[in-house]
């Protein structure tokens, strides 16, 4: 698809930002730019067609010696007078018949710099836009059918400049986005200087049409031009993933240092990938070396949750492809961290209710087994739980037991592989209200 934009005829006079510069005779604006100041010029102008147009400059005066150079790629070293007619203050110069040239302005002590473009011997003519036959997995190649060359200019040293067309190419793709936590069709621009012979842009995540607009000339005359693409369709592939830790908060498990995933064992982790229109195949991949060497397990379900039980440390990395496999990505690598178990038991505590060693916990890191069991001296159960975070509060039957000793056994099992059985005493000590004293108990009261 083509469009052009109806031309505009109106006869225009262009002033310029430098006193004294101005065009007449363009059925178009002259279009002024204002290029560096390190290239020493004070404007650079795009005529829409030099015929029957001419350049003039006002002098301050009727009485002021104004001369004119013009000069070419070699610079203002190598400039030549020019010839120009004058009425008064004003002095002139047709512009057709010529090239792009620059051109020397002196007005007494003072000289005005300028870059004259002949846009008519640039102009842009689109006419079709096609998708390459061979594509890259990170970038997407055109090749538009038309003219549009590059628009040079040169400094007054002689230093060769490029005047950027400013042709616009749209199309769509896919971005993350963090609050839907997937990937969506967004709309994307990208500026080109000239009409080059195959035009590369980054690879789109989504089928879509190019659309190339142009020349930012011609946009600003009315006249803009576009032309569309047939569908594209998609080849690279992108995908975004996050590793959720579940959270513990057992104030007896001892906490392991230095890891930003895993720590004490069982490690619970939620993974999830969001992927892009293309991604086809895709995998959770396990391992035990960092550069995944050898891969021992493999999932496929974009998000899941995993339980680590093993001392040690995984990596864990996300990858998808396309169709066929030419085109692939490697989301982040997860460094999950278990430590070793440890396993330890207090022999008394205090369950008067005061919130202080109210209740017999063992002190534990990385136990993915647990049992224990509470026994009076008569060898009566009177607790049991299988999680090593939970404890004894003191109580048989509802009521707190007497003072005395009491008996525990734990059979558990480390991430590292490490069995625990475990027995040994518990002191059930009691503080007299109101002295802060300890107290053996009522040697008349007997063990529930």
């Amino acid at each position: 698809m083509k469009r052009i934009l109806a031309p505009i005829f109106a006869l225009f006079t262009a002033t310029a930002a430098w006193a004294g510069v101005t065009f007449e005779g363009s059925r178009l604006q002259v279009i002024q730019v204002t290029p560096e100041s390190s290239t020493g010029l004070n404007a650079v102008y795009v005529v829409p067609d030099f015929q029957g147009v001419t350049m003039k400059y006002t002098a301050a005066s009727s009485s002021a010696n104004v001369t004119w150079q013009r000069y070419s790629n070699l610079g203002g070293g190598y400039a030549e007078d020019v010839a120009v007619s004058r009425d008064g203050a004003v002095t002139s110069y047709a512009l057709g018949g010529t090239s792009d040239m620059g051109y020397i302005i002196t007005e007494g002590t003072s000289s005005t710099y300028v870059w004259v473009i002949d846009y008519a011997k640039h102009y842009l003519d689109l006419k079709a836009l096609n998708i390459a036959d061979e594509q890259e997995c990170d970038m997407a190649a055109l090749t538009p059918v038309g003219t549009g060359d590059r628009i040079l200019y040169y400094t007054i040293n002689g230093q060769q400049k490029e005047l950027s067309r400013e042709l616009t190419l749209t199309y769509s793709t896919q971005e993350y986005n963090e609050d839907s936590q997937e990937y969506q069709t967004v709309e994307t621009t990208s500026s080109i200087a000239y009409l080059q012979e195959t035009i590369h842009t980054s690879a789109p995540f989504c089928s879509t049409n190019f659309i190339l607009y142009g020349d930012r000339f011609l946009r600003q005359w009315g006249q803009e031009q576009s032309v569309e693409s047939a569908e594209y369709t998609p080849i690279a592939v992108e995908a975004y993933t996050t590793a959720t830790e579940e959270e513990r908060e057992a104030d007896n498990e001892k906490t392991v240092e230095g890891s930003q995933l895993g720590g004490s064992a069982p490690v619970v982790i939620t993974f999830k990938a969001a992927v892009t229109e293309a991604a086809i195949f895709r995998e959770w991949q396990f391992s035990e070396y960092s550069e995944f060497d050898d891969i021992s397990l493999r999932f496929t379900d974009l998000e899941f949750t995993h339980t680590f039980n093993d001392a040690g440390t995984t990596y864990v990395r996300f990858m998808v492809s396309n169709n066929d496999g030419t085109c692939d990505y490697y989301g982040d690598t997860y460094e999950v961290f278990v430590g070793e178990s440890a396993l330890q038991c207090p022999n008394a505590f205090s369950p008067n209710g005061d919130g202080v060693n109210d209740e017999w916990k063992v002190s534990y890191k990385s136990i993915i087994k647990f049992e224990c069991t509470i026994f009076n001296r008569w060898g009566q159960q009177l607790a049991h739980f299988t999680d090593p975070s939970q404890g004894w509060d003191g109580k048989a039957g509802g009521k707190v037991v007497p003072a005395g000793v009491y008996f525990y056994a734990i059979k558990a099992q480390g991430s590292d592989g490490k069995k625990y059985n475990l027995g040994g005493d518990i002191n059930v000590i009691k503080y007299k209200e109101g002295t802060g004293s300890s107290s053996s108990g009522d040697s008349s009261s007997s063990e529930e």
